[in-house]
């Protein structure tokens, strides 16, 4: 219900979508892979990555996610997050979510949040679990949050 060509555009016409840098990278049956570079201007007083920026990238790849199951016309109904480690060094941090289960108006989702290090070494620092639903009539291009 959702390729990588309609969800690069989808994700291109968030305006903060594309001033965190977010990229998807994978978009499959398996589910959903969208990466953010790390940059010190993500970072909060401590110099850990923002919850808010794992909390962007939970809510957005949980709702690709559901929209495989869903189509592209869906909104979050919520989601929770659990820390799991501070995101400090490294590169990037890639999310992973797949699809637990869809019915006819509403999907449930979890993802992963890593750190991809310098080295390569992937280390997870949150996970999360969500729900979308399907948004009603309007636009087949949504995915809102």
């Amino acid at each position: 219900m959702m390729d990588l060509d309609l969800a690069h555009t989808v994700l291109d016409a968030q305006p903060f979508s594309r001033m965190l840098g977010a990229r998807l990278t994978h978009i499959g049956d398996d589910g959903v892979t969208l990466a953010v570079d790390v940059r010190d201007d993500l970072r909060q007083q401590y110099g850990y990555i923002h919850g808010g920026v794992l909390s962007y990238l939970a809510d957005n790849a949980l709702t690709y996610a559901a929209a495989l199951g869903l189509g592209p016309d869906i909104v979050t109904s919520g989601f929770s997050i659990e820390y799991l480690s501070p995101a400090r060094d490294g590169r990037e941090l890639v999310t992973h979510a797949t699809l637990v289960h869809a019915g006819r108006t509403k999907a449930v989702a979890r993802c992963d949040i890593s750190v991809i290090d310098n080295d390569g070494t992937r280390r997870v620092v949150a996970a999360a679990q969500g729900t979308s639903m399907v948004r009603g009539r309007g636009s087949r291009t949504a995915l809102q949050h």
